[in-house]
């Protein structure tokens, strides 16, 4: 849980920095070419990361290449948080000040839950549904804010992108074993490579270099580095809770707003921003633990030698962990505090 909850974080304060430099980009260009250069900045760093891991490694380098069966959930991620997301948060954007879209973002973690919990039936309990609650809560609050019809189609629009990022984040995790680094890298070079072949179509010219660079960059970071990690916190804490860490993200975009841009402090900014801090806090007080099953499986993904991975190997191993590579898991029953992680996703 302990890494779980650093990379969520970790992807929380990346991502929530990204929202006011985006703010601060999408003057100079329209938000379908961002949306584009943000995704492809992100895509053409993570290869970079890849190739320096294949120097690095040598010939003991492994990669847990996503399988056939997961192309269907990868190609589903990719188009509703790599391609319709962005393009939605970056019109939302043009009318809405940065420091209430970034709070409005939280609502990414309630949508994220809801699916989760009723569509593919993650537990929760009532500590958890509070949780989300308050969240909800706040972001009602942070909705009666706008003065102007503008912004609230703006709101409405990163609204919509939150949609869209739930969804990913709940077909996300289906491909969550497979290399976290490959999983994001080609979901920026795909999405990159549609939104900017579509902007481009569509007559919307590129900026200047410096422009270009700078986005490419706030993709690499915010959107890039930010997805691997997250990624790595859906092993550990499954999609809900991982949405509810990563919620902390627009409190990460506030303060830089305000620091930044010179935004206002609102009364509704900061009563929104405590229900929704009284939420997050809900989830990382959790405890759960009871006695479950493991039933027999085989996979293949990163992992490290601890109580559910005692297995032999059949090729020369060098020792090192994490690493990546076919296993099986022999049917056994324990108990101890556990969150849906990718070897608990047991029923109830």
């Amino acid at each position: 849980m302990r890494h779980g909850v650093i990379y969520a974080l970790a992807a929380a304060a990346l991502f929530g920095a990204s929202t006011p430099l985006a703010k601060s980009l999408v003057g100079d260009m329209h938000p379908l070419v961002l949306a584009g250069l943000l995704y492809a900045g992100s895509g053409c760093g993570l290869v970079f990361v890849l190739g320096l891991r294949r120097l690095r490694a040598g010939a003991g380098f492994t990669v847990a290449w996503p399988t056939r069966r997961d192309l269907g959930w990868l190609g589903g991620a990719i188009l509703t948080g790599g391609v319709a997301g962005p393009v939605l948060l970056m019109f939302g954007l043009t009318s809405t000040p940065a420091a209430t879209a970034s709070l409005l973002l939280n609502l990414e973690a309630v949508l994220t839950a809801l699916i989760a919990w009723f569509v593919f039936r993650e537990n929760f309990d009532r500590r958890i549904a509070l949780g989300m609650a308050l969240i909800v809560a706040g972001g009602v609050v942070l909705s009666w804010a706008p003065a102007s019809a503008a912004l609230v189609r703006g709101a409405l629009f990163v609204a919509a992108a939150c949609l869209c990022w739930a969804l990913d984040n709940n077909l996300t995790r289906k491909v969550a074993a497979n290399d976290a680094v490959v999983i994001a890298g080609l979901k920026g070079l795909v999405a990159g490579g549609v939104t900017l072949s579509l902007a481009l179509g569509l007559g919307y010219s590129l900026p200047a270099t410096g422009r270009i660079a700078a986005a490419a960059a706030v993709g690499f970071l915010g959107y890039g580095v930010s997805l691997v990690l997250f990624v790595l916190a859906l092993r550990h804490l499954g999609t809900a809770r991982t949405g509810a860490y990563f919620s902390v993200a627009p409190f990460f975009g506030a303060v830089l707003a305000v620091w930044i841009q010179h935004e206002a402090v609102t009364l509704e900014l900061a009563a929104a921003g405590a229900l929704m801090a009284i939420g997050v806090w809900l989830h990382l007080a959790e405890r759960h633990e009871h006695e479950h099953a493991h039933e027999r499986a085989a996979h293949a993904h990163m992992h490290r030698h601890d109580v559910h991975h005692r297995h032999d190997h059949d090729f020369t191993w060098d020792g090192s962990e994490p690493h990546a590579h076919p296993h099986v898991h022999a049917s056994m029953r324990h108990r101890h505090a556990h969150f849906p992680d990718i070897d608990h996703r047991h029923s109830h």
